[in-house]
């Protein structure tokens, strides 16, 4: 990437929003796209050691939080299996609560932080509260009475990850300009794979070495992992505080109060459908694709563990790999976003996914190595599909609003969420079998392409000049 990023040709409007980088005909700084970019790198630890691979799946509803007499019981006792079934309907149970929660709070905090101006003042605010949500998690001790409070982080870890996602996807605008927003998009989301793997790495490395002769008692393992993993958003995050710059209020929208905002946010979207009908579309196709999106990583690791019988080393060896081959795709995917556009990558991407789930399904009783290909394969399509759907919401909201759009885009997803387990659910119950579940992914990816051709391509939305003040 070059020192700084050319600003759009003449008498092309820049992407910036009112007082973004290239407003005026300037450049983007490298270091503030990299600054920008570090922040995915910093937090996705969150979501790859935290809640998916390590500290829920391994510690947080195992029998280290039982009773210790039903722990004790055989592993296939039915009073134990149901406990361990309580933990994880439990922890489900909370970030539920979480998920209401964002779908409630993410576009009326979002336009808030439009009109005044605010994105990065949310968006700090945000990330420090997840982070003290990950200390907080090495408080967690291996004991039944310690549960609530470890799902309750979670919960909240959860949903301050949302709210700041919200103001730091909307940033986009700020740190590109129509000809690289797609790229920068892609490094970000790219850097976030590479940056939440290594931190998993460093994980797996610790436990072969057997933490160095640390005792590991008491859960003290998982909640040191815990506590590294806040340690490192904190280290890596403060680049952008430092180095982006904050947007500008929208000066022609009004401060409201909180409650007042969702009268206003029912307005605002009743006016998003009559004057940027693509927009709207676009969040209602997005929101049942990134379903399936969200449902490849929630339940690949159980296709490829009781389907094709992988080990624990090779779960966790493919969930390397396959984060590392996601990074690295989205990276690249992004050139091609600014090359033919974000519409473009996403329907390749949700076709190839689409592909290589039929392929993982038709082949399954050839063994592992179907796996390890079209597996692999198909993860090279979801992180593509994830950057350019952040460059396509970035091109198509309307200036001085990005914030609450990619509010309404975290609400319409947690809306549509239950899509791809549902009929995971229902598919598996019927067939007896879990390679059929993988059916129900490709079902609602396919409805979400369907439903993605039919939207309009995003022309490049026009950016007022410091003189010409926003438009809601």
């Amino acid at each position: 990437m070059s020192d700084t990023t050319p600003a759009p040709p003449p008498g092309t409007a820049p992407s910036g929003g009112p007082a973004g980088p290239a407003a005026d005909g300037g450049t983007v700084a490298r270091r503030q796209v990299v600054s920008w970019a570090l922040w995915d790198w910093a937090t996705q630890p969150f979501n790859t050691v935290i809640l998916t691979f390590v500290f829920t799946a391994l510690y947080l509803t195992t029998d280290a939080f039982l009773d210790p007499a039903v722990a004790g019981l055989a592993e296939d006792d039915p009073a134990r299996q149901r406990a361990l079934a309580d933990l994880t309907s439990g922890l489900g149970a909370w970030i539920a609560v979480g998920g209401v929660l964002i779908a409630v709070l993410a576009p009326v905090l979002g336009r808030r932080a439009d009109v005044a101006g605010r994105r990065k003042a949310w968006l700090g605010g945000a990330t420090l509260l997840l982070v003290a949500c990950m200390l907080g998690l090495g408080a967690v001790r291996a004991d039944p009475a310690y549960f609530v409070l470890g799902a309750a982080l979670i919960s909240l870890g959860s949903v301050a990850s949302e709210i700041a996602g919200v103001n730091y996807n909307a940033m986009l605008v700020q740190v590109s300009t129509p000809r690289t927003v797609g790229k920068v998009s892609g490094l970000g989301w790219g850097l976030g794979y590479v940056g939440g793997i290594l931190a998993l790495v460093a994980v797996v490395v610790a436990t072969e070495l057997d933490w160095w002769g640390m005792p590991t008692d008491d859960g003290l393992a998982y909640r040191v992992i815990a506590v590294g993993c806040a340690v490192w958003a904190a280290a890596f995050a403060w680049p952008l505080f430092r180095f982006v710059p904050e947007a500008p209020p929208a000066a022609d929208r009004p401060r409201l109060g909180f409650f007042a905002s969702y009268g206003a946010l029912v307005r605002d979207v009743v006016e998003l459908f009559r004057t940027a009908r693509p927009t709207f579309w676009f969040l209602l196709a997005s929101a049942v694709y990134r379903d399936g999106l969200a449902a490849v990583f929630t339940f690949g690791a159980v296709i490829a563990s009781v389907s094709f019988g992988f080990g624990d080393r090779q779960v966790l060896a493919f969930g390397i790999a396959a984060n590392l081959l996601a990074g690295v795709s989205t990276i690249l995917a992004g050139r091609l976003d600014d090359r033919f556009g974000p519409r473009a990558v996403i329907v390749a991407s949700l076709v190839g996914l689409v592909t290589c789930g039929l392929v993982v399904v038709a082949l399954h009783a050839s063994g592992q190595a179907v796996f390890w290909v079209a597996g692999l394969l198909l993860t090279c399509f979801v992180g593509p599909a994830q950057a350019a759907s952040r460059s396509m919401l970035a091109r198509m909201s309307p200036p001085g609003r990005e914030a609450e759009i990619f509010g309404l885009y975290a609400t319409t997803g947690r809306a549509a969420s239950f899509l791809a387990p549902s009929l995971w659910t229902v598919i598996v119950a019927a067939t007896g079998a879990t390679i059929w579940g993988t059916l129900g992914i490709v079902g609602v990816l396919t409805a979400g392409l369907v439903l993605m051709v039919l939207v309009t391509p995003p022309g490049r939305v026009v950016r007022p000049t410091a003189a010409e003040p926003p438009t809601s």
